[in-house]
């Protein structure tokens, strides 16, 4: 009992995952979303003490709610995970809890549904009717940069002002997982979109999408983007996620050019995901041809 006290204290530790976390060889980004997740890992070892066994029944825990999807469910895992190997790692904890304990399993299809293209178009003809404002002026900007060229909302906030070559049409894109930067061309609506943002918000230089509110210093956050552009699903009534945009993009492609070319604007690294959404269209296209197939055997 002495011992599970005494793991608990340690566990729950004041701000000590803020300092695992801080230690981490992962982007800012990561470092933050880890943070934000790990709380409820650390409510569920507050409530019920800590030992060998806590990081199974917490997966247990979240295998049986029911609010979460799979996906969800993982990313916690996955967040407490890398803490609790962390703690292992710097002696705080005598023993490796995570140890042969497996994430939850996903099928490689995609989870949630990307946004049609009526939906992308509403969106369109929303933010065409909006005032004139440095916020909308933003909005469309990110609109741009997530239907018209699949940006991935980090890829988004890791922009400078200096990767946005407007004269060529061409920005410098940090990519997910890369060290370097890669040159996209950028569609004329979204070159239309990102000079008038940086018009309105009287950029020349330093980074392309800051905070708007008390920290008007600190680079826009994948939060921010995931809040804002929510939003303005949610007022349409969509019940689609930001990543729906990127869904959109790559399917959009598939419909006219070869997956192999569709990899290459899309920076996809797995070209078997790419056959999974190409296979996605090619389904739903043929759909009609089975039902129609299967009408003579109707009962009703």
């Amino acid at each position: 009992m002495k011992r599970q006290t005494k793991l608990s204290n340690v566990v729950n530790e004041p701000s000590l995952h803020e300092n695992i976390f801080d230690g981490l060889d992962v982007s800012e980004t990561t470092r933050k979303e880890y943070s934000a997740r790990i709380g409820l890992f650390l409510s569920y070892v507050h409530a019920r003490g800590f030992n060998q066994q806590s990081y199974l029944s917490f997966k247990r825990y979240l295998q049986a709610r029911t609010d979460y999807s799979v996906a969800t469910k993982n990313k916690y895992l996955a967040t407490s995970r890398v803490f609790l190997r962390e703690l292992t790692r710097r002696g705080k904890l005598p023993f490796d809890v995570t140890n042969n304990v497996k994430q939850f399993r996903q099928s490689k299809r995609h989870r949630r549904e990307g946004l049609s293209d009526k939906e992308v178009q509403l969106l369109g003809m929303k933010l065409k009717s909006l005032p004139d404002t440095p916020r909308n002026s933003r909005l469309r900007a990110l609109f741009s940069l997530l239907a018209f060229q699949g940006l991935r909302q980090i890829e988004i906030v890791r922009l400078d002002v200096a990767d946005i070559d407007i004269g060529k049409g061409v920005a410098y894109i940090h990519g997910k997982g890369e060290d370097d930067k890669e040159p996209i061309y950028l569609a004329p609506s979204t070159v239309k979109a990102l000079k008038a943002y940086l018009k309105a918000h009287k950029l020349t230089d330093g980074t392309l999408f800051r905070s708007m509110g008390n920290r008007k210093t600190e680079r826009l956050s994948t939060m921010t983007i995931k809040r804002e552009v929510g939003e303005l699903l949610a007022e349409l009534g969509i019940e689609k996620t930001v990543h729906g945009f990127r869904h959109f993009y790559v399917t959009e492609l598939l419909k006219s050019m070869d997956v192999r070319d569709v990899r290459k604007f899309s920076r996809h690294r797995s070209l078997e995901m790419l056959m999974i959404y190409d296979d996605e269209i090619s389904v739903k296209e043929k759909a009609h041809t089975v039902f129609k197939a299967m009408e003579k055997f109707a009962v009703g």
